[in-house]
């Protein structure tokens, strides 16, 4: 099984804050990289893009939301368009990954770790990435393949 080397950010797509996480170029830890405002989506692109540029990603990992039987839902509707958005924006592959749970797990680890809900805010979202981030690492190192699908290839519509 082989891993591929080099860096990887992760995206939690929110509807108010998008969460971002970054790997070593190993691809043994993902941690939290910041979070964007999503207030507009074309500015929240743009910053992603930035960072994008400033760490030179082998591609992002998007979370992608279902619910708990599997099926995409309205959350998973607005992920993928503001995916489609950073498709045309960035010239790199993009991978979409099941994130079932991703939010409530950061929240419970930060909760955990001694912080207060109000401080959870403006962290939760970049703590979901690295969860999402870390999984696909993790999945990769196991299977010898890539995590999730590529960004207009998945199977479904």
């Amino acid at each position: 099984m082989s891993f591929r080397r080099g860096r990887r950010i992760g995206v939690d797509v929110g509807s108010v804050r998008i969460g971002l996480a970054l790997c070593d170029p190993d691809g043994i830890l993902a941690t939290p990289l910041g979070t964007v405002q999503r207030v507009d989506d074309a500015a929240a692109v743009a910053e992603i893009s930035a960072y994008v540029h400033e760490h030179e990603p082998l591609e992002l990992v998007v979370g992608r939301p279902k619910s708990l039987d599997g099926q995409d839902r309205a959350s998973a509707r607005t992920a993928r368009e503001f995916t489609a958005l950073l498709a045309q924006r960035l010239a790199l592959p993009i991978r979409l990954v099941d994130e079932r749970l991703s939010t409530a797990g950061a929240a419970r680890q930060l909760q955990q770790a001694g912080m207060n809900s109000r401080k959870q805010r403006g962290v939760v979202d970049s703590q979901a990435a690295v969860l999402i981030l870390q999984q696909a690492l993790d999945a990769e190192k196991t299977t010898g393949r890539p995590a999730g699908e590529l960004f207009g290839q998945e199977g479904s519509p």
